[in-house]
């Protein structure tokens, strides 16, 4: 099995969408999660399960399922909106698109349409009643649940980077959430939280483009300098 070296994983670690058709075994996809079980979680509480969907109907049920959400995505795009993002006002006021129809409308996606042959197909649950989540209340969308569970999901993508595959991380599938509980038999009070999907990518990206630290970083304020070495 390949081993990346940690500098070169976390700066060559991109959302892959097309694999070649070998396969990932199982003993390379056990290794991934053997490390990425080791991301942190509030209180340690681990509140995650992964469903390993390896029966083909239900991959192409999933398959389905995710291209309904992908539909309601581009048509946000189409819009010029972010899809599903709040407001100004930090808050979300329902669907700005007619989703109904959005899901009606083909958008043909080569990585959507083909999801039920990629090598691996790993569903992200999370328990809610182990997430701390201490955002709630706040006059705003909350968000601080997801730090107990999607630094494993990222886990997964670098530990699979390190070991020479690749993958991506996607939320759209919860968009189906009802559905895809059903499917996987994913009791209450499990949530969906992510699709994730791995293979060998067909092509190795070895550059990313990413802002610099003192476009992302700075001292003291918001509106404060930006923090850089002198």
């Amino acid at each position: 099995m390949t081993q990346v070296d940690f500098e070169t994983v976390v700066r060559t670690t991109p959302a892959v969408r097309e694999f070649t058709a070998d396969p990932l075994p199982d003993a390379d996809l056990h290794h991934i999660l053997d490390l990425a079980r080791f991301a942190p979680s509030g209180g340690n509480r681990q509140p995650w399960r992964v469903v390993v969907v390896r029966d083909p109907d239900q991959r192409r049920q999933v398959r389905d399922l995710y291209q309904l959400a992908w539909r309601e995505y581009v048509a946000h795009l189409g819009a010029g909106l972010v899809p599903f993002a709040p407001g100004p006002d930090r808050h979300w006021h329902g669907p700005a698109v007619d989703l109904g129809a959005a899901r009606a409308t083909p958008a043909p996606n080569d990585f959507a349409d083909h999801l039920h042959t990629a090598p691996a197909l790993l569903v992200l649950c999370v328990d809610l009643t182990a997430l701390a989540v201490l955002d709630n209340g706040l006059d705003r969308q909350s968000i601080v649940g997801g730090g107990s569970i999607y630094p494993f999901g990222h886990n997964i993508l670098l530990s699979a980077r390190a070991s020479g595959y690749g993958g991506v991380m996607t939320t759209a599938i919860c968009r189906q959430e009802e559905a895809v509980r059903t499917l996987l038999a994913v009791p209450d009070p499990w949530a969906v939280a992510a699709l994730l999907v791995l293979g060998r990518p067909v092509r190795e990206i070895t550059r990313l483009r990413r802002r610099p630290v003192e476009e992302l970083a700075v001292v003291d304020r918001f509106d404060g300098p930006p923090f850089t070495v002198a």
